[in-house]
């Protein structure tokens, strides 16, 4: 028995080691825009091929590979279609998440080459691998810029119904949401609370690709141009950041946070939104995203109690743990109701 066990542990370390080669597979498949031409039906794989301009044989292993995990479906020899999964990679689903496993490959799979550079200094890989900090690196190329903003609103778009249905979000009041990217999330608070108003707070060129307008909700909510390490809008009721805090060391989160202190009200509320890493050893994707910020860009995933130290140091009374439906939770934090 002990030896079919020793067996069983080392197979799962091996697949365990394999799974860079599904990830990579998925990777391309985004950037090849599989799904959207299997979105009609299934084709055979020597047409997909001449429409990507790849290789058969590879393309047919790829697929193969990838329907083994769920993604697509070989219906006949050599002929693949979507399942319900491998819809989520089409572009024009309303939960895509295309864009942001494409993005995956280009950016997060380059900069895990130098994963050793962050390991041996604790500085993010990605200048390494790029030549320059990411937030330049995005400003200097448009593009990945867009499809970052791109993959910042198809997180918000899988995680927002999850997140308005967890936490009790006022009937008035003014809003505020600080590195708000494009305004998905924001946008589906102010739906689901008509008696409110709006602040979205990001960089210029980001707020500049907002989806208030689309949403009908531009009588209720002011586009702000700003940097989060400066000035703040002042005189809001809620504030909300959004995957903001887990991109920064702890220094530059209690900049940010003591920012925010400034710019409230004193009976307001401040809401992080955030993957909250649970104790022990359970499996969970918090732990990955952790290795990743400290790989990409030097940041952490944190604990509850990580996140409540910061926010006593930065001046905050904590308020709630609140589990979503999601992969985030909602951190809620009160000024000390002695402040001015």
């Amino acid at each position: 028995m002990s030896g079919a066990l020793e067996h069983d542990e080392s197979l799962r370390l091996l697949a365990l080691g394999d799974g860079f080669i599904y990830a990579r597979a998925l990777h391309l498949a985004a950037e090849l825009s599989i799904a959207d031409l299997l979105a009609e039906g299934p084709q055979p794989t020597k047409e997909l091929a001449r429409l990507t301009s790849t290789d058969p044989g590879t393309l047919h292993s790829m697929l193969r590979a990838l329907a083994g995990c769920g993604v697509f479906t070989e219906v006949a020899q050599g002929c693949f279609g979507l399942t319900a999964v491998g819809e989520r990679l089409r572009s024009d689903h309303p939960r895509s998440v295309r864009t942001t496993i494409a993005q995956s490959g280009r950016i997060t799979a380059r900069t895990f080459q130098h994963a050793d550079h962050a390991l041996r200094t604790g500085d993010g890989a990605f200048a390494t691998a790029f030549g320059q900090p990411f937030w330049e690196f995005l400003r200097d190329h448009p593009e990945e810029g867009a499809a970052f903003d791109t993959a910042m609103q198809e997180h918000s778009r899988v995680e927002r119904g999850a997140i308005v249905e967890a936490y009790d979000f006022p009937d008035t009041g003014r809003i505020v949401d600080v590195g708000g990217g494009d305004g998905t999330l924001l946008a589906a608070v102010l739906r689901a609370r008509p008696g409110t108003t709006g602040v979205l707070f990001d960089l210029p060129h980001v707020v500049e690709r907002n989806c208030i307008e689309e949403e009908g909700l531009t009588e209720r909510c002011e586009i702000t141009g700003g940097d989060i390490f400066g000035e703040l809008p002042a005189g809001g009721d809620l504030y909300l950041m959004k995957s903001v805090l887990h991109g920064w060391n702890d220094s530059d989160v209690l900049t940010i946070l003591r920012g925010c202190r400034r710019a409230m009200n004193p009976g307001s509320r401040l809401l992080l939104v955030e993957r909250v890493i649970p104790p022990g050893d359970a499996a969970h994707t918090s732990k990955a995203f952790d290795f990743a910020m400290h790989v990409m860009a030097g940041g952490q995933e944190r604990t509850g109690d990580e996140y409540a130290r910061l926010l006593v140091e930065a001046g905050f009374a904590v308020g709630r743990f609140i589990p979503t439906g999601s992969v985030q939770s909602i951190v809620e934090a009160l000024l000390p109701s002695s402040q001015t």
